[in-house]
């Protein structure tokens, strides 16, 4: 598994495995690359919550039915105007428009929902691939 970092087109690439301590390298170098644009405390605060629940969704949700091993591919790019990362496991996918709305009344006690709220609510813009195993997260700055 490389756990290093690959750049692709002024981006990164990493093959990420379900280990905590990887997971949190590759989100505080994200988050120190931010700091170096310019974000402040309460963006970093809302992009490491929503790369959380990406990455926890994509090994918990995405690879239930797949080897221990499998990875998580996390491609990131940071600019002085946003931040864009995109978590893409390889399982089957789903359809993020069927998940049951985690406020409504019937559905207060299921935990499903909950994770792809908190994207939604505090990234700029979040948009799953057709199949549903890739969510590409886009927060951008307030000018």
């Amino acid at each position: 598994m490389d756990t290093n970092p690959t750049v692709i087109r002024d981006a990164t690439r990493v093959e990420l495995a379900k280990d905590r301590g990887l997971i949190d390298d590759v989100i505080e170098r994200i988050l120190g690359l931010a700091t170096e644009h310019g974000f402040d405390a309460g963006s970093a605060f809302a992009i490491r919550l929503a790369i959380e629940e990406a990455i926890t969704n994509a090994f918990v949700h995405g690879h239930s039915t797949m080897p221990p091993d499998s990875t998580v591919t996390v491609d990131y790019r940071v600019s002085d105007r946003s931040v864009d990362v995109a978590v893409e496991d390889r399982g089957p996918g789903f359809d993020p428009e069927r998940l049951p709305d985690p406020t409504e009344e019937e559905n207060l006690s299921k935990p499903s929902g909950r994770g792809v709220m908190l994207m939604r609510a505090y990234m700029s813009e979040v948009v799953f691939n057709d199949s549903g195993n890739r969510v590409r997260l886009t927060y951008r700055r307030e000018c």
